[in-house]
């Protein structure tokens, strides 16, 4: 039996989706709704191999849920709402409530709101969406995949800070990792590719970026933490820093919590220190023209992914496969480049050609370790969590 689920990843002014038919997962339709909220709101989705886009004023999520729902019967796509059997949406943090997806009620609903103090830009914004599809789809079974959830099996020596130990007991403080779905399908990927493949380091590195060591599928070291600051660097994240700068520069430009909380999170990373973007695309072409903030700003990241792949060769005792996903991942073999050219003491060497061609597998013949480029998809993390959760 055919069942239509539907996965959504709600942002701040943004609903991306995509309709699955499981369990085949056949994706039927996907899409994104862009600047909710303004009168020049977008909406594009795919169909049949073509791309179709409007621009229109759209109120809030709502609106946005609605316009899709109706866009989708109109297209023919589909009959009725009716045929939607759950939404699985995609949370930020799940704290210490949830280990593995869950399906939604005012309780969830309570503690994903309780954790946006943890995740402040998603987990308000992933409510949002929920409570949405809610008031469109009331019969629709909702389901919350939590970016954690991948991670709960990362045993306690790596997930306590060294902090009194109270601080974990009363307020959760602990790592708990995130980018779960994309370092899970990957992982899962790159074991069917290559059967003999149990130590695993998984990179997503986009605008937000984490690594993960993945032993026998499960995950056993992630660089994210309590929240999505810490680890590498990232567009305008600062990663991993000295605590101690922190009440120094509150200090000496009188900052209040919010705008350290501003500085660390939005204008920091590859956007601080090049002062030219956060896009990894625009930082490469400038110190390709001989900029040397820009070049500093590639060499700090590289730096940091190349730091971590190390760390979790340790971890894993050894490496089977390295395995690159998301924007920079996907796409940039520059950045694959710098690092692996540096991961030679692992075995590890990679085929230029195949790396500038962005092939799925990039080692050399010779090389120890396997070297993938798997395109990330979260959203058939979600859907296959969708039909096992809500038992469709």
């Amino acid at each position: 039996m055919m069942t239509k689920i539907m996965a959504i990843n709600s942002g701040s002014s943004s609903l991306k989706f995509k309709l699955f038919i499981m369990p085949e997962e056949t994706v039927i339709t996907e899409g994104i709704v862009e600047r909710i909220g303004s009168a020049d709101a977008v909406f594009s989705f795919k169909y049949n191999g073509e791309k179709k886009s409007r621009t229109a004023m759209i109120k809030n999520h709502q609106h946005a849920v609605q316009l899709v729902l109706d866009t989708l019967i109109k297209q023919s796509i589909i009959d009725s709402y009716d045929e939607i059997a759950g939404v699985g949406h995609r949370i930020s943090h799940g704290g210490t409530y949830y280990q593995d997806a869950t399906l939604i009620d005012e309780m969830v609903e309570q503690h994903i709101d309780e954790l946006s103090t943890l995740s402040p830009l998603h987990n308000p914004v992933n409510l949002i969406g929920i409570q949405s599809f809610e008031k469109v789809l009331p019969d629709a079974k909702q389901v919350a995949i939590f970016d954690t959830s991948f991670h709960h099996t990362i045993p306690e020596k790596n997930f306590m800070y060294a902090l009194p130990y109270k601080y974990y007991e009363e307020y959760g403080i602990r790592r708990y990792g995130f980018h779960g779905p994309s370092h899970q399908y990957v992982s899962e990927e790159a074991a069917r590719i290559n059967p003999d493949s149990h130590k695993i380091i998984t990179c997503h590195i986009g605008s937000g970026a984490s690594i993960a060591a993945v032993l026998a599928g499960k995950s056993i070291n992630t660089s994210m933490g309590f929240t999505p600051l810490a680890g590498l660097v990232m567009g305008t994240r600062t990663g991993d820093i000295d605590p101690q700068i922190i009440p120094f520069i509150q200090e000496k430009e009188g900052l209040d919590a919010q705008g350290i909380k501003d500085l660390m999170n939005k204008k920091s990373g590859l956007l601080g220190l090049s002062g030219i973007s956060n896009d990894c695309r625009d930082i490469e072409e400038a110190a390709s023209a001989g900029n040397s903030r820009a070049q500093l700003a590639l060499d700090v990241f590289a730096h940091q992914i190349i730091h971590y792949i190390g760390a979790y060769a340790a971890d894993l005792n050894g490496l089977d496969t390295l395995v690159f996903t998301a924007g920079v991942g996907e796409h940039s073999a520059t950045v694959r480049k710098m690092v692996c050219d540096s991961l030679t003491y692992l075995g590890i060497t990679i085929d230029e050609s195949k790396n500038k061609e962005n092939a799925l597998s990039i080692e050399t013949v010779d090389s120890k370790v396997k070297v993938l480029v798997i395109p990330t998809d979260e959203e058939v993390i979600i859907a296959r969590d969708v039909m096992r959760i809500a038992q469709l």
